[in-house]
């Protein structure tokens, strides 16, 4: 049933995804995509890491498509921190505009976590994807300390 929910998820978010590449058109829209996109992302992730952490029984297929998924939804979300998405009902902080750079480079470092995590997943081997879960959880957290509000 999980499974079917993330993948139910997942396609929501990929038909969501067409129009998003193009324009949004209004910035709430961007706002509800972004937000969207990241808790796909973050269910998928963090139903592999409760398996690394062991408060989920460890099912090596289950892992292994919801890092897939996680690691597809995580190019996603950028396309929603356009210009003006700065305002409204968003926990994001204004230094995602004023440091671009240091934003993307985040973001980047992030999918790239979420590649090798996806990676792993695929091995079946829960030493692995303990490894990956920690780098790929860090490279969240570093850009939520930085980017996010409380």
């Amino acid at each position: 049933m999980k499974i079917l929910t993330a993948l139910i998820l997942s396609g929501s978010v990929l038909t969501m995804s067409l129009p998003a590449s193009a324009q949004f058109a209004k910035a709430e829209d961007a706002i509800k995509y972004r937000k969207n996109a990241l808790f796909v992302m973050q269910q998928n992730f963090g139903r592999v890491a409760g398996m690394a952490a062991g408060k989920i029984p460890f099912d090596a297929k289950v892992a292994a498509e919801s890092a897939g998924v996680a690691d597809f939804v995580a190019k996603l979300p950028w396309a929603g921190f356009g210009p003006g998405t700065d305002k409204g009902e968003t926990k994001a902080k204004a230094e995602i505009w004023t440091d671009k750079a240091k934003f993307d480079d985040y973001a980047n470092k992030m999918q790239a976590e979420m590649s090798k995590l996806s990676a792993a997943a695929k091995t079946g081997n829960l030493e692995n994807i303990k490894l990956a879960v920690n780098a790929t959880g860090g490279a969240c957290k570093a850009c939520h300390d930085d980017f996010r509000s409380k």
